[in-house]
C-alpha cells in the first residue's frame, strides 16, 4: 500500500516527453480508462459505493462522478485551446461539485456511460491533432500556461489515479 493513499500511483510527474509514441500511450490510457472504471466498480453494492476511499475523502460514487466532471472540463479546454488563442479557462470547485446531488446521489452508470462516449469523442479529437496543435496552450488561472501535450499526460494519469483509489479501497476492504 502506498504511504499516502491520496496518491495511490504517486503524484503526477511530467517528464516533458513530447514524442508521438508518448502521446499514443497517453491517448490509449484515456481511451481505456472507462473500461478500467467499469472493472473497478463491478459488483459493488450501494453501501460500498457510499464508502469513502480514505477517511475524509470522496465516496466511490463521488469519485466516478468527479472523473466525468473533470474529463468533460478537460475536453472543453482542449477544444478551446484548438480554436482560440491562449484562452483562459474557468476553474471550478471540485469538492463543491462532488457534494451536488448529481454526484452524491446519481447512479454511477450515468457517469460510466458518459465517460465511455466522452472518451470516444476526446480520443477522436486528439488523434486528429497535428504536431503544432499539441503545442497549443490554455491559461489556467491557478497554474498558468498549460500545453495540450501536458494536459494529455495529466489526464492519462488522472484516470489511473482515480481507478487506483477504487481498486486500493477494494483491496483494503477485501471486496
Amino acid at each position: 500500500m502506498p504511504e499516502d493513499i491520496r496518491y495511490p500511483i504517486g503524484r503526477f510527474e511530467w517528464d516533458q516527453e513530447t514524442s508521438p509514441s508518448h502521446r499514443a500511450r497517453h491517448i490509449a490510457a484515456i481511451e481505456t480508462a472507462p473500461t478500467g472504471f467499469r472493472k473497478a466498480t463491478a459488483g459493488l453494492t450501494e453501501e460500498q459505493l457510499e464508502t469513502p476511499y480514505r477517511e475524509g475523502g470522496w465516496t466511490v460514487r463521488q469519485v466516478i462522478h468527479h472523473v466525468a466532471d473533470s474529463h468533460m472540463n478537460s475536453y472543453v479546454r482542449f477544444k478551446l485551446a484548438l480554436t482560440e488563442e491562449i484562452p483562459t479557462v474557468k476553474t471550478y470547485d471540485e469538492a463543491a461539485w462532488a457534494r451536488l446531488s448529481d454526484s452524491a446521489d446519481t447512479p454511477i452508470e450515468i457517469s460510466l456511460a458518459l465517460l465511455e462516449n466522452l472518451h470516444r469523442r476526446w480520443c477522436a479529437l486528439m488523434r486528429g491533432m497535428s504536431e503544432t496543435d499539441w503545442k497549443r496552450t490554455f491559461r489556467h488561472p491557478e497554474i498558468g500556461s498549460v500545453s495540450l501535450e501536458k494536459s494529455l499526460a495529466i489526464y492519462a494519469w488522472h484516470g489511473k489515479h482515480h481507478t487506483a483509489h477504487i481498486t486500493e479501497l477494494r483491496a483494503r476492504k477485501g471486496w
